[in-house]
């Protein structure tokens, strides 16, 4: 009933309206604000935010590290979900690459291989997130971003392996060029 940026009513309205006391009404605005669909500030009413795709991805944040620390298969599935992500966005970035992105794209690549060791894997993570960019669908860097914080610990051991530095280069200049290309399938 809401739209985005409208404030709910007060407690006490909220109270009335649904025949509850006060402790029901905060537990609820609490799981609402957990949720992303409302913020609440200090002294004022809670307000209907407009959902994001990163917020929506970010709260399954806690759930896919839980899973990932109780079920030994989770990171085998992760990692097999995120070649078909990365995949599939890289088609989409090569599809609808216009001049700026790329030029965005040459940006992360040159700085990624400039970068020294403390700094490779965030430009690491910049260059993917500017493919997942690039494919135009607001959803795909939040969910990339997410893919590769998830997966955490075991992805720094993947890109900072002894050598894995030059082969992540490697690979990221022929995705940087089948981009450029128009190559989607390459």
């Amino acid at each position: 009933e809401f739209a985005p940026g409208a404030q709910l009513p007060s407690e006490r309205e909220l109270m009335d309206a649904y025949g509850v006391g006060r402790p029901s009404i905060r537990e609820a605005l609490q799981q609402l604000e957990r949720a992303g669909i409302i913020g609440i500030s200090h002294g004022e009413r809670a307000r209907v935010l407009l959902p994001t795709a990163q917020g929506i991805v970010g709260q399954m944040a806690e759930s896919a590290r839980y899973l990932l620390s109780v079920d030994p298969d989770a990171l085998e599935h992760l990692k097999e979900a995120r070649i078909l992500l990365e995949a599939g966005v890289a088609r989409l970035a090569a599809q609808r690459a216009d001049a700026a992105g790329l030029a965005l794209l040459r940006q992360c690549l040159e700085e990624h291989q400039a970068a020294g060791l403390d700094d490779f894997l965030s430009r690491d993570i910049a260059f993917h997130r500017q493919i997942a960019v690039m494919s135009g669908n607001p959803v795909f860097p939040a969910a990339v971003e997410a893919m590769l914080g998830w997966l955490g610990a075991s992805y720094v051991t993947l890109v900072r392996a002894p050598g894995a530095e030059r082969l992540t280069l490697a690979e990221h200049q022929r995705i940087h060029d089948a981009i450029a290309a128009g190559d989607g399938e390459a």
